[in-house]
């Protein structure tokens, strides 16, 4: 696949969007733009499509994997050269130029030029309703200086004739009842599920201290039972140098008596003075 000079490019355009946009609108989508630009030795056919209910990361592996299939089978047709396909949606910056676009970002915050094309005034607002006579945009002032609020002052109709360029700004939390909303998850179940998994853990190491404390308790009992006297008779043996038990003079068990050195049967030297 050659996109060398600029008719060549047109050409090889042409053919791919004869061949991807049935295959696109059959899955139910619509191809909003097929570029084919080159990258070194090969080609990268990027192909953006889009649909009212957006497009998840399950949908666009799967028309890929079904876009992938007719490519391949015009392989012959395309010169046998490598490419690369893309397939993904269309980014906040696109440009919203059809009704389809206005209708799909409904409840979205935008920058619109509306007016006469001799006098257009740049407005931000969000979209409330798109129809068939044009749009209608909750409009907002204020918010272009840091930290400054912006603030909603009415609501106000464009006809589609009075519709400049419009592009989606970039928010960053999605506003509610958005269709991306379904495509994505929510903070306050990750917020549940994270309570979930503190409460399961605190329970988990209860559990653990009441197993360690049971099992110190056996412990204890285990070592404070009753010992058999003939242990405790050995025990004292072996504490005896004599090998008997010592009892002192009372007759009850306590400490070895001192013993004295056996006397020298050797008379002292020099005898009594």
């Amino acid at each position: 696949m050659s996109t060398r000079g600029a008719g060549t490019a047109d050409v090889v355009t042409a053919k791919l969007t004869g061949w991807v946009e049935p295959v696109v609108a059959a899955a139910g989508y619509d191809l909003e733009e097929l570029v084919v630009r080159p990258a070194g030795q090969r080609s990268v056919v990027r192909v953006v499509v889009d649909r009212d209910a957006g497009v998840s990361l399950d949908d666009v592996a799967e028309l890929s994997r079904a876009l992938s299939e007719v490519l391949d089978a015009q392989d012959e047709a395309l010169g046998r050269s490598p490419y690369v396909l893309e397939v993904t949606s269309p980014g906040v910056d696109r440009p919203l130029t059809l009704p389809r676009h206005w209708r799909r970002n409904v409840g979205r915050l935008v920058g619109v030029a509306v007016g006469p094309d001799a006098g257009r005034e740049q407005l931000t607002g969000r979209v409330l309703r798109v129809d068939d006579g044009g749009v209608v945009l909750a409009v907002e002032k204020g918010g272009t200086k840091k930290g400054q609020v912006r603030k909603a002052v009415g609501e106000r109709t464009v006809p589609w004739a009075e519709l400049g360029e419009a592009r989606v700004q970039v928010e960053f939390t999605r506003p509610a009842g958005h269709r991306d909303a379904a495509l994505v998850d929510h903070g306050d179940d990750d917020e549940h599920d994270d309570e979930h998994d503190d409460e399961h853990d605190d329970e988990h190491h209860d559990d653990h201290q009441d197993d360690d404390e049971t099992h110190d308790d056996e412990t204890d009992d285990e070592t404070d039972g009753d010992v058999p006297e003939d242990a405790e008779d050995e025990h004292d043996d072996e504490q005896d140098p004599t090998g008997t038990s010592a009892v002192d003079a009372s007759g009850k068990p306590g400490r070895p008596a001192p013993r004295r050195a056996p006397r020298d049967p050797r008379s002292r030297r020099g005898g009594n003075k």
